[in-house]
């Protein structure tokens, strides 16, 4: 992101005193700063009720003001937009105000707004028409205090009135704004618990446009945006809504978690790691290693098995191949990409074939089979050869997985690692062409506990079967030189390599000695090939 050169002070007032209506987005720490500027917000507001609830405290001044500049400088080092922050009362006198607003300066937090409350405050739509206010006089006094303790002439110092809130009416609102105004406020925070608008607009209609006014319509949150617009509201606080949506979202998954006793019905509906990481700025940091510590570790390639056109579907792949088709709204082949990004495998690489020109996707290297009406799947994986290159995971792209198989094929060190399935009686139920594989092992707590290889990739017998390949594998940089070789090997043999299908190759491995390991998974991956298989596919 282009740092933007303006003083954070300058942009605030700008935007409040600007002809246009400006937005702030609530935001209660660093992580819920960055998401509202992500989301185009041009400026946050560091809520007080969320931070204290953040902290699991009342609204109520419990969090000292110490504890909320802590907050904020979390805030302010972490995105690049102005932050008004939510001052309550100035925690104290005209005196507590003047270091609160000096110390918020040395934090790059642009504003602080002021209610006209008694110290301590009490969130305005709990029991509001009780709580008292300040003297029209004592508040004045501390809006000046506070402007003239301001090193920057650009800080903003929004003063809240809350009269409509302690039922003090029309009249006493305006009266306080106009002392406000005059004390040096640069805009005036005007306060409702109404459901309806009604107090504000009268408001706007008697002030005139004499100071910018913010709103916040947590409670009259039906009106559209427009009436504010017409009424020439300068400012909108979304006052609390990512606060309460993250709380939501919070119980929901605690919930969940603690009746399944396990992750996988909330894993995959939770941002992934992956996402945490970049907003937590991991790519800034990946660069930096590069330009001041020495080159190290390894990562992960992915290489997608995508030319056949897929018949089975009918006249979903009449144009386009079976990869491309949709998905509630998105290419199958996207979502395996997508379950790829999530655990980190960037370097991504896609063998075409038919209608190969359908296949567009962004950030991906291409290799075209264009025999692939006449080859099998190692032909196309031969195509690809020069990417069979460190750690690598070949997969198929009609092959749906739940992002944690990628998780641990990435972070095993075994030379050829596939995903087998020990549900594999349900494929044979359902007369699928299945894979199956017969193991050093069957699926059960003791094999959670030692290693398990492959036997065969063409067991016999049912009684041999211990589950079915997923069409996932993993290669480390070792065994994809093995893999190369191998390709070359076959290629060599006039014909071989365009008959052989993947469990072919992974059963010639076996019987040249090297181990296969195995990662057993029930359930949690689909081959689609009929479209009833389409619908399920949007559950990944």
């Amino acid at each position: 992101m282009q740092k933007n050169t303006v003083r954070k002070t300058t942009r605030l007032k700008q935007l409040i005193q600007r002809p246009e209506m400006a937005f702030l987005m609530e935001a209660h720490n660093g992580l819920s700063a960055k998401v509202a500027e992500e989301a185009g917000f041009e400026g946050i507001w560091g809520s007080g009720l969320s931070i204290s609830a953040a902290l699991g405290v009342r609204d109520h001044n419990e969090a000292s003001w110490t504890q909320v500049l802590e907050v904020a400088e979390f805030m302010a080092d972490a995105t690049q937009v102005p932050i008004l922050l939510d001052g309550d009362t100035g925690y104290g006198d005209f005196n507590s105000l003047r270091r609160v607003i000096n110390k918020l300066e040395q934090r790059g937090v642009a504003g602080i707004c002021i209610e006209d409350k008694i110290f301590p405050k009490t969130n305005s739509f709990i029991r509001g028409a009780a709580q008292p206010l300040a003297s029209i006089e004592e508040f004045s006094g501390k809006i000046k205090a506070g402007k003239d303790a301001q090193r920057d002439d650009d800080f903003v110092l929004v003063a809240r009135v809350e009269a409509f809130i302690a039922g003090w009416g029309l009249e006493e609102a305006l009266k306080r704004a106009e002392a406000y105004r005059l004390a040096g406020a640069d805009a005036i925070l005007m306060h409702s618990a109404l459901r309806s608008p009604v107090e504000i607009l009268a408001f706007l209609k008697e002030w005139d446009n004499r100071l910018p006014v913010v709103i916040v319509p947590t409670k009259y949150y039906q009106t559209p945006t427009d009436v504010f617009r017409e009424a020439k509201v300068s400012t909108v606080i979304w006052a609390n809504h990512l606060m309460r949506s993250s709380l939501a979202a919070m119980q929901a998954t605690a919930k969940q978690i603690y009746s399944d006793i396990n992750l996988l019905n909330v894993e995959e509906r939770v941002a992934p790691l992956q996402e945490v990481f970049r907003i937590q700025g991991e790519g800034e940091l990946e660069e930096a290693e590069k330009r001041y510590l020495p080159k190290h570790g390894r990562s992960t390639r992915a290489i997608v098995l995508a030319a056949s056109q897929g018949v089975e579907l009918g006249e979903l792949t009449a144009d386009r191949p079976k990869a491309m088709v949709d998905i509630a709204g998105k290419p199958l082949l996207g979502r395996v990409l997508e379950a790829y990004r999530a655990v980190g495998v960037k370097d991504l690489a896609v063998v075409r074939g038919y209608k190969k020109d359908a296949i567009k996707l962004a950030n991906v290297k291409y290799f075209d089979n264009d025999a692939f009406a006449s080859t099998q799947e190692v032909a196309s994986l031969a195509v690809a050869a020069e990417a069979l290159e460190g750690d690598v995971i070949v997969s198929y792209g009609d092959v749906l997985f739940k992002k944690y198989i990628a998780q641990e094929l990435t972070e095993s060190d075994d030379d050829v690692v596939v995903v087998v399935d020990s549900n594999w009686q349900e494929s044979r139920n359902r007369g699928r062409n299945a894979d199956f594989v017969a193991c050093s092992e069957p699926h059960s707590r003791r094999s959670f506990f030692q290693p398990v290889t492959a036997k065969s990739f063409r067991p016999g017998a049912s009684d041999e079967i211990h589950g079915e390949w997923t069409g996932i594998v993993k290669f480390s940089p070792r065994g994809a030189k093995l893999v190369r070789e191998k390709l070359k090997a076959l290629g060599a043999e006039p014909g071989r390599l365009d008959t052989l299908k993947m469990p072919d190759l992974l059963q010639l491995l076996v019987q040249d000695g090297h181990a296969v390991r195995v990662i057993y998974t029930t359930g949690h991956w689909l081959d689609v090939d009929s479209v009833e298989d389409v619908l399920v596919g949007a559950q990944f």
